[in-house]
């Protein structure tokens, strides 16, 4: 391969690891952003909703536009768009800027991702996949996990605005490296002749809205919120307009007849458990450690740092494995892996840190590594070259869908959960009970003052609430337990992937 490409190659994997790493980045350092700007508790989470709704409509869309205006043009708008959205995001001083600027952003940044998937698996054709699909798989998943260790860094050293600020240098070359080197493909411009406008906008009602009700169903009761309810109705009929679009019109905003090739169909499906494992982990273990542990965002960052670093030793052997043995046979380890690190959390207890979290997070990146090859591969490397562009951002989407459905359900969950386990300690913890009783009396005497008794009480409340919550987060995690076992039972009832004749061919 000429070093221009590899070249080229290597800064659109920067640029996708930026927009990865955006994903997570801010996720431990919210509570700093929200005193920054002022925000209220209900609207600093749009600081990641609206990036989520952003990028989810803008990666299936990358398809088209990456056929229309080829790799070159697109990918260079994406990362100076992204550079420039980030420095807005920075400099914001109010939260409506920050809100809108981070959905300018998750959307320019969202044409990325799938892009650089794409380009994968059509330049780096034969036997030379299996050196990019480690790369490629490791980029995915590490850098949403190391996004909490990266943003407690840059947080406690600097500032929140540095959690945008690092893009720009990296930003810049990206961009010009990309104008100046690449040269994947040519552009076909007639097909913005025939640019479905109706379905874009039926495309963004659909999964933009979905992707609302997803984020913000668990702190509202789901659909006895109004508004949940209403933003549901209009995902619903969007999703009717955009399939009878994708059905009829000439050249449709996406093609979906890539899940007619079963190898993409059982390998999208994957990549949705897969979603749930990388960003359903990537959520619970900051928020265990912030709510039961205390734990500030840099403490929190240094105790996820264990995955990040764990991924990076595994991509080489998992991309050995891979090509040595039978790929189900490492997809279905991959799996087993999540289901022990998550098994094991299920004995969580108030008093975890860091040494108790070790082997679970340990075994969760062993997990995500093993995984997403063999998936990847599976869904992509036996597509003819020209399905690939489009099918990339397909499966990209399920892997995004997965997280946010997944965290919906975790939510829920967990709420129902601790509601449960409220109920049943608050019946136990009553007059009647003798230790309970003898341990108010001990944190009553600690007290001083005529209110010591009140102050003892509401400690006592606090322990019980604790506790509850402790007892929710394992139930999650054996919840989540199953459902990893069930997909690596699963994939040993699939059929070795066999290459197509059009995949191997150049490009």
């Amino acid at each position: 391969m000429p070093p221009r490409r590899l070249f080229a190659f290597l800064a659109m994997c920067f640029g996708m690891f930026m927009a990865f790493l955006d994903i997570q980045i801010v996720s431990a350092s919210l509570s700093e952003i929200q005193a920054g700007l002022s925000a209220s508790a209900d609207e600093i989470p749009w600081v990641q909703t609206a990036y989520l709704i952003a990028e989810v409509v803008a990666i299936p869309l990358s398809g088209f536009l990456s056929r229309a205006i080829g790799t070159r043009i697109l990918f260079t708008i994406s990362a100076g768009g992204f550079t420039i959205a980030s420095v807005m995001c920075g400099t914001s001083t109010s939260i409506d800027s920050m809100i809108v600027w981070r959905a300018v952003q998750g959307f320019i940044g969202g044409g990325m991702v799938p892009t650089v998937f794409a380009t994968a698996y059509l330049i780096f054709q034969g036997p030379r996949q299996k050196f990019v699909a480690p790369v490629v798989g490791l980029i995915a998943t590490l850098a949403p996990t190391i996004g909490p260790t990266v943003g407690g860094y840059l947080t406690d050293a600097y500032s929140w605005h540095w959690l945008f600020f690092i893009n720009v240098p990296p930003g810049i070359v990206v961009t010009i490296a990309t104008y100046l080197l690449v040269d994947f493909d040519k552009p076909d411009f007639a097909l913005l002749k025939n640019f479905d406008w109706y379905g874009l906008l039926s495309m963004a009602g659909f999964l933009g809205a979905l992707e609302y009700v997803l984020e913000e169903g668990p702190r509202y009761e789901w659909f006895d919120d109004d508004t949940i309810f209403a933003v549901a109705i209009v995902s619903a009929l969007s999703a009717i307009v955009f399939f009878a679009r994708v059905l009829t019109a000439r050249v449709p905003i996406v093609d979906l007849r890539a899940f007619a090739n079963r190898n993409f169909a059982v390998g999208s499906l994957f990549s949705f458990v897969l979603g749930i494992g990388l960003y359903g982990l990537t959520y619970l273990y900051p928020v265990y450690l912030a709510q039961v542990r205390g734990y500030d965002s840099l403490m929190i960052g240094e105790t996820m740092f264990v995955s990040g670093l764990v991924m990076f030793l595994t991509a080489p052997i998992a991309g050995q494995l891979n090509e040595r043995l039978d790929p189900r046979f490492i997809l279905v380890a991959g799996f087993v892996f999540f289901a022990v690190g998550t098994w094991q959390m299920t004995y969580v207890t108030s008093d975890w840190d860091f040494w108790e979290l070790l082997w679970p997070q340990i075994f969760r990146g062993v997990g995500l590594m093993f995984a997403i090859i063999p998936v990847t591969n599976t869904a992509l490397g036996t597509l003819p070259p020209e399905r690939v562009k489009n099918a990339s951002g397909l499966f990209n989407l399920m892997r995004n869908l997965g997280g946010a459905i997944g965290l919906a359900a975790i939510n829920t969950w967990f709420n129902d959960r601790m509601d449960l386990h409220l109920t049943r300690l608050h019946e136990a913890v009553n007059p009647a009970n003798i230790s309970a009783n003898e341990m108010l009396a001990n944190m009553a005497a600690r007290f001083q003052g005529s209110d010591a008794q009140m102050r003892a009480l509401a400690k006592l409340q606090a322990i019980v609430r604790l506790q509850a919550s402790v007892l929710s987060y394992a139930d999650v995690f054996l919840v989540l337990t199953v459902l990893f076992l069930v997909l690596a039972a699963f994939g040993l009832l699939m059929k070795k992937p066999q290459p197509q004749a059009g995949a191997g061919a150049g490009h």
